[in-house]
């Protein structure tokens, strides 16, 4: 009988599992040493404390946290981008991220953006929608989306938070 085996039962279900970590391990590493740039490696820092407890808290190991760490104190710099874009319903899109290459990313978020017939926004043109607050940007005004582009919505905020480079993707849809 073959496909009914257990192993490749488990063999699926480890590699979704395994995917899966591996995209948030690699999002938490790129928060640690962005944190670890800013304290210059020290470890008491409340924002490299925050980070490494974020990432014992998803079952990091602990030698990736300071092989991530490590490299930080090391290698050259991370900077932070931020992108704004109208998306689907006139819903105002703020793209936050930290990059090695400005330009590289800068092409790839358009692409992507491109690619859901969504347009870069020029600096401030929605970032006005925002207020700063404790988790980040908060929405002053929500804007109401029809189901259609709910779903537009949503699909492309999943492909933008699945890109390396992304670290918050923030809108002011209802």
């Amino acid at each position: 009988m073959a496909g009914h085996s257990k192993w490749a039962k488990l063999k699926h279900t480890k590699g979704k599992t395994d995917a899966q970590k591996s995209k948030l391990f690699s999002k938490l590493v790129r928060f640690i040493s962005i944190e670890a740039k800013k304290s210059k490696g020290d470890r008491s820092s409340p924002g490299l404390r925050a980070a490494m407890d974020k990432a014992r808290a998803a079952n990091m190991p602990a030698d990736n946290i300071d092989r991530a760490i490590e490299k930080a104190s090391t290698s050259g710099e991370l900077d932070q981008v931020v992108y704004e874009a109208y998306g689907p319903g006139g819903v105002a899109l703020v793209i936050e991220g930290y990059t090695d290459s400005r330009n590289r990313t800068a092409q790839e978020i358009k692409h992507l953006l491109s690619q859901h017939g969504v347009h870069l926004a020029n600096p401030g043109a929605a970032s006005w929608a925002f207020t700063k607050g404790e988790q980040g940007l908060e929405p002053q005004t929500t804007v109401e989306v029809s189901e259609e582009d709910g779903a537009k919505l949503s699909e492309l905020v999943d492909a933008l938070e699945d890109h390396d480079d992304v670290s918050e993707v923030y809108t002011n849809a209802a």
